[in-house]
């Protein structure tokens, strides 16, 4: 078994001197450790996650799919809808309000006083992945959808938060695959994986008038780029040092500086919105570092903005789609991310 103290990585042990019937019951208990006292005690996140089969095919089989909150302080979870369906990458809109996530190519509104679910109709752009950023204004919403009118290749949108207009195009076609992450503060630009010369690497676009602007420039994967409020760092993930690790780079691209230094995998960094903290995924060592894949014991850890010891927050099941875009409360105090399991 493995456990682990909040804040902490897990933790095994291993008894080997144990006979076991071939059924057995697994659960938690607490003990007084003295017979003449008796003790209670109160369980909370408590759950029971089956995973996905051991054959199943990414991005054809999926299961179940849990809308979580969590408290950043004190690590209490709360599932907030379940969904046999896939559904990933939840926002959290600027009003504090609701949620944006995708499913199935779509996007949902989820309102959390009424937990009320209603489609974001963003017209035509019925294939978005799940890389939908809000504007650090609420106004905008800027979408990845794979155009096909370009062999299906993920292309840049922005439209109204409220998705009462249709889509308007900002990649070009025929340049290669691109894959939102971030605005600027001033709205002007866009942040984004492009695959441009055979890598993925980080550019910025400008909105009106399409010009691109590569920022980093490796034959490895660079990829989930985000602005800090003020526009003067971008946050990313890159697999050049052999693993995937957060790096921090000024908005020109000079002074990249690796944040993360350890054996895992991490991925997608998110700053939450009174600049203090980043909010990041911890894949497995043992998963290829250029790949974010489906239904992996990770972790969502966090550590302060300038660099730092990071910190566990929560061992989930989960991974691709569980926190790929910005996903703080306005008030920095909780984040929404999704977990997986299937059905019983």
């Amino acid at each position: 078994m493995s456990t682990a103290k909040f804040g902490e990585e897990f933790v095994s042990e291993t008894l080997t001197d144990m006979e076991l019937d071939n059924e057995v019951y697994v659960g938690i208990y607490v003990c007084s450790h003295n017979p003449k006292v008796l003790e209670s005690a109160t369980f909370s996140n408590v759950r029971i996650i089956k995973p996905v089969a051991e054959d199943y095919t990414p991005y054809r089989d999926y299961i179940g799919s849990n809308l979580e909150l969590m408290d950043v302080e004190s690590g209490h979870r709360k599932i907030l809808h379940h969904s046999a369906h896939s559904i990933q990458a939840p926002n959290w809109t600027v009003d504090g309000k609701k949620l944006i996530y995708n499913s199935k190519g779509h996007l949902y509104n989820f309102e959390l006083e009424t937990s009320t679910i209603t489609p974001l109709n963003t017209g035509f752009a019925v294939h978005n992945n799940n890389d939908h950023v809000l504007t650090f204004d609420g106004n905008l919403l800027g979408i990845s959808n794979h155009n096909q009118d370009d062999g299906g290749k993920s292309a840049l949108y922005y439209l109204p938060t409220q998705g009462d207009s249709l889509p308007k195009i900002v990649t070009k076609p025929g340049v290669g695959a691109s894959y939102f992450h971030g605005w600027s503060p001033n709205n002007k630009e866009m942040l984004f994986t492009g695959e441009r010369n055979g890598a993925y690497n980080i550019f910025s676009i400008n909105v009106k008038s399409g010009k691109e602007e590569q920022l980093t420039d490796f034959a490895t994967l660079d990829d989930g780029p985000e602005f800090d409020a003020k526009g003067k760092y971008i946050y990313f993930n890159s697999v050049r040092s052999g693993t995937m690790q957060l790096y921090r780079m000024k908005a020109n691209g000079k002074k990249q500086t690796q944040l993360t230094f350890d054996d895992y995998n991490n991925w997608f960094p998110h700053i939450s919105p009174d600049q203090n903290w980043i909010v990041f995924i911890s894949f497995p060592k043992d998963i290829d570092p250029s790949q974010h894949p489906f239904y992996k014991h990770c972790m969502l850890r966090i550590m302060p903005a300038k660099g730092g010891t990071p910190k566990v927050l929560a061992h989930i099941y989960g991974g691709q789609g569980t926190i790929n875009v910005p996903s703080w409360s306005p008030d920095s105090k909780k984040i929404a991310f999704v977990t997986n399991t299937d059905s019983y």
